[in-house]
């Protein structure tokens, strides 16, 4: 019936899926992107410096310029006080032409301190960028940083495996029986032809895996819906914003439960199954 934990399932899972495939989509990229030291620009000490002083020399020049402006405005009010209204015809013509000749002068001069300004946004932008790649470098060479250089690249292969064989079942309209750690423990076992207790092993990693893959995801989005809840959010938006919160972390946590079970062994698979449904 409409009314069954599967129907219900089923309908919330559509919308939980689909923000999981969004949010992996962005993490798939971000995360090697932000953690793995081959995205790294190598950035000196001289590049930083460079710009800096590019910086401070578009900064003097902005004030330069204001200055000139201001001392502008100053003597053109000066005059103003100093000199009546021009009397005849030749002095109102002298007084127009030269209040027209200053004007310009002075939108010009504007419009370059304007372009400047622009300029200064973009170098104060580029040098905070060049810092933060600095930094993540010096973190990139600790012991920290090295485990998750290492586990960029982990993820990043286990990515690409689990989008190769979606594509695959997709494809060919199957089911797979084997999640991916035991069947890499597998082949790996029978390639180097050791003595091994797949059975036991897979299990253990299969569950540090999907455990793993559930804290951080739910990390990643919590993270990044508190920073697009700080965007939008008030006083008056506040209530709503904790409702629709609650409603997407437990449309989130059914979709997990539901996904999770092709990374899991076929046994505690089936008892999932049996609780959700024939989904």
């Amino acid at each position: 019936g409409i009314l069954s934990i599967e129907q219900l399932i089923s309908r919330v899972g559509v919308i939980g899926v689909t923000l999981m495939a969004l949010l992996s989509g962005f993490g798939a990229v971000n995360c090697p992107y932000t953690y793995m030291s081959y995205f790294l620009r190598n950035v000196t000490e001289a590049d930083i410096l460079a710009l800096e002083r590019r910086l401070l020399q578009t900064m003097d020049m902005i004030v330069s310029k204001k200055k000139r402006i201001a001392v502008a405005h100053r003597t053109m009010f000066q005059r103003g006080e100093v000199h009546n209204k021009p009397t005849g015809f030749w002095g109102m013509i002298k007084s127009v032409t030269t209040s027209v000749a200053g004007s310009e002068n002075l939108s010009l001069i504007q419009q370059e301190v304007d372009a400047l300004e622009e300029l200064s946004r973009q170098l104060f932008l580029e040098t905070a960028d060049l810092h933060a790649t600095k930094e993540r470098i010096e973190y990139s060479k600790t012991f920290q940083g090295k485990y998750f250089n290492f586990l960029g690249y982990f993820f990043s292969i286990y990515c690409v495996w689990k989008i190769f064989m979606a594509t695959i079942n997709i494809v060919f309209d199957r089911v797979g029986k084997t999640d991916p750690v035991t069947r890499g423990i597998e082949i790996t076992v029978n390639y180097l032809g050791i003595q091994f207790d797949v059975k036991f092993w897979s299990q253990h990693i299969s569950f540090i895996l999907v455990g793993i893959i559930i804290v951080t995801s739910i990390r990643g989005l919590l993270i990044t819906l508190t920073k697009f809840f700080y965007a939008i959010s008030s006083s008056k938006s506040s209530n709503v914003i904790v409702l629709l919160l609650a409603q997407i972390m437990g449309m989130y946590f059914v979709s997990s439960v539901l996904l999770i079970r092709m990374s899991m062994p076929l046994e505690y698979r089936t008892i999932i199954t049996e609780v959700l449904g024939e989904l």
